[in-house]
């Protein structure tokens, strides 16, 4: 297998194994109504509505098609929680990527916007959804263009609107900037900015959005990739689907993986079967790390994932084996760490961007993040003494509390504990501020250790100063969080 790159494609690396989304990259011209057509476009569509409604759910379901924005929840399943004779219906599309380390709803955006759009009518018909709301992130300036072109294409020519292919389907697409917040990729806090209110996550329950969604109606929140699946399900069959990949995570799917490989960027993988292995050191794929270089840590689904190391290469890109190591495959997101790295450090970017991103709906969130990344930049600052070390824990337990997910590491003799976590947060920001800290100091604690220890003789004596975490002594040692706040 031959892998490749495309220049009108930036970021994409192709190669032999199947493709199902991406299949139409290859061509410079794939954002247009013209080259869809050329390339079987909107016969997924004729095939929906030459079928009953029930029967393309119905093969949705059969195909298996799991959530491709990082819950991985079965989409054919989610579409039957919306109660039965409750009108309107709604379709989200979350097409707000924003998980460190994820860039491929972009491209499919970008470069294929016409499946998106056929997608989203098959769904909107199976489902009996009368509006559909494509959220697409405010920064992806040229995702927005293309997308928009697309809907005035399809809108032209008849894909989208009223009695679409001379039958009584008829819907309308409505395409929604967003403002750059990452929680509105938590699907109620999304519902919130389309409703015009700040992006904060609704309590479930009663808000499940199946029930209670957008304006108290049931609605359907999909992501982009996952109905991008869809046009290509409808055209070959839910078998021909299940065909590929493992019957519990079939198909394929895109991964991005950025860090210290050769040739980082984003693939189209075999769900199921393809291995972290397999993804970092294929030959087809990002054929290993820099020249010299030997793997540290990988994050296996996202910035939010907890970390793996080499004891996981060969595990599978199948939920059901990732999750009870301890992780999750989330958005689709490896991040490659070499021997080079500095852990401290590259837990303290990730934790400070979840701190940032904090809606402050939750006060552990809101406060706990804070602290975890105010405590933390101590700690590599080297300021920081043994004694910050047990308050980031404390503060971390305070978000998530109970056994925190983590990977084995067995010269050490220390065993899983599976995914996923527990939180006293309403979603998922709080934890995953605290899910890099915890794993760089439960996979390689000698380094925190070590940027303490020339401070250990400091912990009866305060440490600190009002906003670097560096400075003078003035007192005495902190035993809570409240207390630490002196000296922060």
């Amino acid at each position: 297998m031959a892998s490749y790159t495309i220049p009108h494609a930036p970021g994409f690396v192709a190669n032999d194994a199947p493709r199902i989304v991406t299949e139409r990259f290859d061509h410079a011209d794939s954002y247009t109504l013209e080259r869809y057509l050329a390339t079987g476009g909107y016969e997924g569509l004729r095939a929906a509505l030459e079928r009953s409604p029930a029967d393309v759910h119905s093969e949705v379901r059969d195909a298996t098609l799991l959530g491709r924005g990082g819950a991985g929840f079965p989409a054919g399943v989610k579409w039957g929680f919306c109660p039965p004779g409750v009108w309107p219906r709604y379709l989200v599309v979350n097409g707000d990527e924003s998980e460190p380390g994820t860039y491929k709803d972009r491209l499919l955006m970008e470069l294929d916007p016409h499946q998106l759009i056929e997608g989203c009518l098959i769904a909107c018909y199976a489902v009996g959804l009368s509006q559909c709301f494509l959220y697409i992130r405010g920064e992806m300036a040229v995702a927005q263009e293309r997308v928009a072109q697309a809907l005035n294409e399809a809108y032209d020519a008849g894909w989208v609107g009223r009695n679409i292919c001379g039958t009584d389907f008829s819907v309308d697409i409505v395409l929604h900037w967003g403002a750059g917040a990452y929680v509105v990729g938590e699907e109620t806090a999304l519902i919130e900015s389309l409703e015009g209110n700040r992006g904060m996550p609704r309590l479930k329950p009663p808000y499940f959005p199946a029930a209670i969604g957008l304006y108290g109606q049931p609605t359907i929140v999909n992501n982009v990739e996952t109905l991008a699946n869809l046009p290509w399900i409808m055209r070959n069959g839910a078998a021909a689907f299940t065909a590929i990949g493992t019957p519990t995570s079939p198909g394929t799917r895109m991964i991005a993986v950025s860090g210290h490989v050769q040739r980082p960027g984003v693939y189209e993988i075999t769900n199921g079967t393809t291995t972290f292995r397999d993804l970092i050191y294929g030959e087809d794929y990002c054929g290993g790390l820099r020249p010299g270089r030997e793997l540290k840590a990988f994050v296996p689904g996202g910035g939010s994932a907890p970390w793996f190391t080499p004891a996981q290469l060969d595990l599978p890109f199948e939920a059901s084996e990732v999750g009870p190591q301890g992780s999750m495959l989330g958005s689709g997101a490896v991040m490659v760490m070499d021997d080079t790295t500095d852990i401290p450090a590259a837990a303290l970017t990730l934790t400070k961007f979840y701190a940032h991103e904090s809606c402050g709906k939750c006060v552990p969130c809101r406060e706990g993040a804070t602290w975890l990344e105010r405590v933390l930049r101590r700690v590599c600052d080297g300021t920081g003494t043994p004694r910050d070390l047990e308050v980031l824990l404390e503060v971390g337990a305070s978000i998530s509390p109970g056994d925190f997910p983590h990977a084995a590491v067995p010269e050490r003799g220390l065993e899983a504990k599976p995914f996923p976590y527990q939180m006293t947060t309403i979603c998922f920001v709080g934890p995953s501020a605290f899910a890099p800290l915890h794993s760089a100091m439960t996979l390689f604690p000698e380094e925190f250790e070590a940027r303490v220890a020339p401070n250990a003789h400091l912990e009866n004596g305060l440490l600190g100063s009002p906003a670097s975490g560096t400075g003078p002594s003035h007192g005495p040692a902190s035993s809570s969080v409240s207390e630490v706040s002196i000296r922060v």
